[in-house]
């Protein structure tokens, strides 16, 4: 990522972003929360691009360079912990569970930052206790760093609704099929079907937060039916996607 810009102390604060906007790739010397209560949110870096809906928050270790993307319009609460606590023992960005106390904590949190009363101290530490409970949700899209790996993702992020198997993926890409079956598992940790399902899902919020339609959502991103669509996102998510609309 070029031009990075380093910010010592990462904020704690709330701030309005619309949809398409972005913050460059920076790193800060302090852990960050980072939880969109609006719209839907991608952090990447360079190991890949995780993406949360209001749902979910995203943890990103100090020193971490990544950049934010909003999807919808975004309403943005960052929450900064000191290096040294680390309540979550996490040294990769992770996505984490955010349940109703876990999101009004973290609203009132980054809604007055300047606050330095006992009552915030307070707040503070039931939120770290809520950190240290809340459930991991695997929603990451990691990045291939393989040449062939690289050309046949991106045959797929430009179309998610694109059917062929591997074996025609990669006669467009010059590799055979068993070649990209054994990169998949070795260069990004997962099969190739477990891959375009979380991209698929990854596309399908982006499309939500901007307001289209289920059916449509379901056609474009790939998926058979829209109920197929919808069983896969509650899954995954475990809401509907009109459930999920009406967080937005």
């Amino acid at each position: 990522m070029p031009n990075i810009r380093h910010t010592p102390l990462a904020p704690t604060r709330a701030q309005e972003m619309a949809p398409g906007d972005s913050i460059d790739a920076h790193r800060h010397d302090d852990h960050q929360i980072v939880y969109a209560s609006r719209g839907v949110l991608a952090v990447t870096t360079g190991a890949g691009t995780w993406v949360a809906p209001a749902t979910r928050a995203i943890w990103v270790p100090a020193g971490t360079v990544h950049s934010h993307r909003a999807h919808g319009r975004l309403e943005l609460h960052l929450m900064r912990i000191a290096a040294h606590e680390n309540p979550l023992g996490l040294q990769a960005p992770t996505v984490l569970m955010v349940g109703p106390l876990l999101r009004e904590l973290l609203l009132a949190h980054t809604r007055s930052p300047d606050d330095e009363s006992p009552e915030r101290d307070r707040l503070r530490a039931v939120l770290l206790d809520q950190l240290r409970a809340c459930p991991q949700r695997p929603v990451h899209l990691p990045a291939p760093s393989d040449p062939r790996l690289v050309a046949v993702c991106a045959l797929l992020e430009a179309d998610p609704a694109d059917r062929r198997g591997l074996a025609e993926l990669g006669a467009r890409v010059g590799a055979g099929e068993r070649t990209l079956t054994r990169l998949f598992r070795a260069d990004l940790g997962m099969t190739f079907p477990q891959w375009r399902t979380q991209l698929r899902l990854h596309r399908a919020l982006q499309l939500l937060a901007e307001g289209t339609a289920v059916t449509t959502v379901a056609h474009r991103c790939g998926w058979s039916s829209a109920s197929a669509f919808i069983d896969v996102f509650r899954r995954a998510f475990g809401h509907t996607p009109g459930a999920h609309t009406r967080l937005r």
